[in-house]
């Protein structure tokens, strides 16, 4: 049985045509960078699963951002895209020349569906190697690179008492670790050990015994650099640098970031590769080319960062050139819930995580919960003389909220990514004065489940609708994979 709601939607009081067009939030916006928002409407990154198994554009994808489009929102930001040329699933890639064709057309699709209204953004990520948890048997009997450790601390409890640690046969050692029990394996086991076996192995920016991993500083400023450049040749608007949540760019941000080469450390070391990436993006595309981050305002783990290191990061990044700052919080692999067997470990399952993405199930209302970091955030620039625009985002499904998020200076743009996959067309119903037409998002994360399934992300409200029209259904044959045109209502409601 599905958990009860503990909190209901907000009441709504929704703008007339003209008190639409006199409102904060359909007031345009030029960047620092030249671009002009027609309003400070936003639809941030959200990973669909709909790319081919090579990184490409699929035709689901432009269906995807072609329905998102239609809704006319001022920007539109597509999904984490990966910088590297190596294989990542269906997930968008940028990381070689040969996915610019159908990034192209991606870019026409939607300036053709919302008539030119809609600017269109790519996110940009790198991310370090992850594994499935393993079976015990596999990981103690296979994965598991054994060292002398293993065979002293097995002799310690008493095994080959008869021979010199150091003799035992690795297949010895492996069959003698198997059949310890499990409240034994930590007298034996590393603790990164224990997280490989219990969690899956998961590569940190700190492991500098890895070669790829230390030459880290050297080698993403280039692939983020390229990255943009082909953005721009695709068309895009700009690009949104994913230096948020659980990949490496947040990692070197992190307060767990302790690594000895100058980049880790104290908060000015944390942020070096950061500024070091802005900078070599900035160099390739110009002043002109619009170029922002998404990052958070509290990593919402013990010992990471807070809401004083989001404030240090957002003032270099500003002072530095960054034309807007999106503003997330949490969604990290360290204290994700333990994924079964043959799974991957997913960083939106833990407390974090439920900071990121907050629903009705949760302690306190998932309504605009994060605007208050944000307004830190926002304040703190403004009191360095630095008006860097900032995104806000989380919960975000009201005219009302909208409005006076932008009114009491919390942030200058809104962004709605569960609410604008709800109902694409929100902010034209807001804009034309139809918000009573509005289907609004229930906030149960029905969405980020099939998320972390890595299944086609839809919507409850509208993906058991109209199955026999004509419409493209998901894989399983059993939802379709974008919302109906405007006019449906949602299937349930509460």
């Amino acid at each position: 049985m599905s958990p009860s709601p503990r909190h209901p939607l907000p009441d709504e009081d929704w703008p007339t045509r003209a008190a639409a067009a006199a409102s904060r939030l359909f007031s345009p916006l030029t960047l620092r960078s030249g671009l002009t928002l027609r309003d400070r409407t936003w639809v941030p990154a959200m990973v669909p699963w709909r790319a081919t198994e090579e990184g490409f554009v699929s035709p689901d994808v432009v269906a995807w951002y072609e329905r998102l489009a239609r809704g006319r929102p001022a920007v539109l930001v597509v999904e984490a895209t990966g910088i590297r040329d190596v294989p990542s699933g269906p997930l968008l890639r940028i990381g070689h020349d040969r996915f610019l064709p159908g990034l192209r057309d991606l870019v026409r699709a939607v300036a053709e569906a919302s008539d030119g209204c809609t600017r269109l953004l790519i996110q940009v990520i790198d991310f370090l190697a992850i594994r499935r948890r393993p079976a015990r048997e596999r990981f103690l009997g296979e994965f598991l690179a054994l060292t002398d450790r293993h065979r002293e601390a097995l002799h310690a409890r008493g095994a080959f008492v008869d021979r010199p640690a150091g003799a035992i046969d690795d297949g010895v050692v492996r069959a003698a670790l198997s059949a310890l029990p499990d409240d034994a394996l930590p007298d034996v086991l590393s603790e990164r050990e224990l997280e490989d076996l219990h969690q899956g192995y998961r590569e940190r920016v700190t492991d500098l015994h890895l070669a790829h991993v230390a030459e880290l500083p050297r080698v993403l400023p280039r692939l983020f650099a390229d990255a943009a450049q082909r953005a721009q040749a695709a068309g895009f608007d700009g690009v949104e640098l994913h230096y948020a949540h659980a990949y490496t760019m947040a990692s070197f941000l992190s307060r767990a970031n302790d690594r000895e080469d100058g980049y880790g450390g104290s908060r000015d070391a944390r942020c070096r590769l950061p500024l070091e990436v802005l900078a070599a993006v900035r160099q390739r595309v110009g002043r002109a080319y619009t170029v922002g981050c998404r990052m958070l305002s509290d990593e919402v783990i013990p010992e990471g960062s807070r809401v004083d290191d989001a404030i240090h990061y957002a003032r270099r990044f500003a002072a530095e050139g960054m034309d807007y700052l999106s503003i997330s919080r949490g969604g990290k692999f360290e204290d994700a819930r333990q994924p079964r067997v043959g799974a991957a470990v997913y960083p939106y399952t833990g407390p974090s995580g439920h900071a990121c993405m907050p629903t009705v199930f949760g302690a306190a209302p998932p309504f605009g919960l994060n605007l208050d970091l944000t307004a830190r955030i926002r304040s703190a620039l403004r009191d360095a003389g630095l008006d860097t625009p900032i995104v806000a985002a989380g919960g975000i499904n009201g005219f009302g909220l909208a409005e006076r998020a932008l009114a009491t200076g919390q942030a200058d743009l809104i962004g709605a990514a569960r609410q604008s996959l709800a109902d694409p067309d929100w902010f034209a119903k807001m804009r034309e004065g139809r918000g009573t037409e509005i289907n609004r998002c229930l906030y149960t994360n029905y969405c980020e489940a099939l998320d972390q399934q890595h299944r086609q992300v839809t919507c409850q409200l509208w993906d058991r609708l109209a199955l026999d029209a004509d419409a493209t259904l998901s894989a399983d044959g059993r939802r379709r994979l974008v919302a109906p045109p405007d006019g449906w209502r949602a299937r349930t409601r509460s």
